[in-house]
């Protein structure tokens, strides 16, 4: 898809990867709304990159159809949603110790976000037989993420939402896309400025994800990869499932030597 003349909404775009992949889009000629949950933050954010900002709460439906209904009677039909806003809440003890608040905040906002946001577009989109839907997801969802397990859960959740997508109304032309990108400097794991960030192989910029989201959608690639070696570790874990599992375990000991913790801030730069 031609990015230019285009109207595109990010969530989550107040900083990091969103932000990052909002002024791509601008630069590419796309007009953009910006959405967060603090409108201080979106605000100040939309009058920097030159995008309109609306508060939104995509953990909530009725606030995902509002931002939606507002920006199309107002701007005009969306063609580009894409669907960012995250977090990481981590895990105090074992696999399952994260309460329900944080299995539920993850599962509204990483899933059910994107549900909600395909139930409000899709209809017109079908109709147009035109749009493009992205989901940024995580290399956690097709990998697992060491210590996060209510995050691996709903990160896999949202590819394969995103599969269903892609099967379901390819051929209505609506366009899809997931993105999974592994480590990046970004306020998630603790870089408020990514260029403060340390040099290392597996970790990237939010700037350098955006590129290749840019990059996707020009070639309406379904799996966005902004780590190339996230496609080798998944072919790795799909011939030796038991082999990587044992690989996995290695690691998660290896941080707990060395950091004394498995929370994504304290172990990224041991992957």
């Amino acid at each position: 898809m031609e990015i230019s003349g285009k109207i595109a909404v990010v969530t989550g775009a107040a900083r990091g990867i969103g932000r990052a992949i909002a002024e791509a889009l601008i630069a590419g000629g796309a007009r953009v709304v910006i959405c967060d949950l603090v409108l201080e933050q979106v605000s100040k954010t939309g009058k920097e990159i030159g995008a309109t900002a609306i508060r939104c709460d995509v953990s909530k439906p009725d606030a995902i159809k509002d931002m939606i209904d507002t920006v199309q009677a107002n701007i005009g039909a969306i063609d580009i949603f894409i669907s960012n806003a995250g977090f990481v809440g981590g895990e105090p003890h074992h696999a399952a110790s994260a309460d329900d608040a944080i299995w539920q905040k993850s599962w509204d906002i990483h899933v059910m976000a994107h549900v909600w946001a395909a139930r409000n577009l899709l209809p017109d989109m079908i109709k147009r037989k035109s749009g493009y839907l992205i989901n940024v997801a995580s290399a956690a969802g097709l990998l697992s993420q060491i210590g996060d397990a209510a995050y691996s859960a709903s990160k896999a959740a949202a590819i394969s939402f995103a599969e269903s997508l892609a099967i379901s109304h390819g051929e209505d032309g609506v366009k899809v896309s997931v993105v999974c990108p592994q480590y990046v400097a970004s306020d998630m794991l603790g870089y408020s400025d990514p260029s403060a960030a340390p040099v290392h192989d597996g970790l990237i910029t939010p700037a350098q994800v955006a590129e290749t989201v840019i990059e996707g959608i020009v070639k309406e690639t379904f799996l966005i990869l902004p780590h190339e070696i996230v496609r080798s570790s998944v072919a790795h874990k799909a011939s030796d499932h038991d082999r990587w599992i044992k690989g996995m375990r290695k690691l998660r000991r290896k941080a707990l030597d060395q950091t004394g913790s498995t929370h994504p801030e304290k172990i990224h730069l041991l992957i």
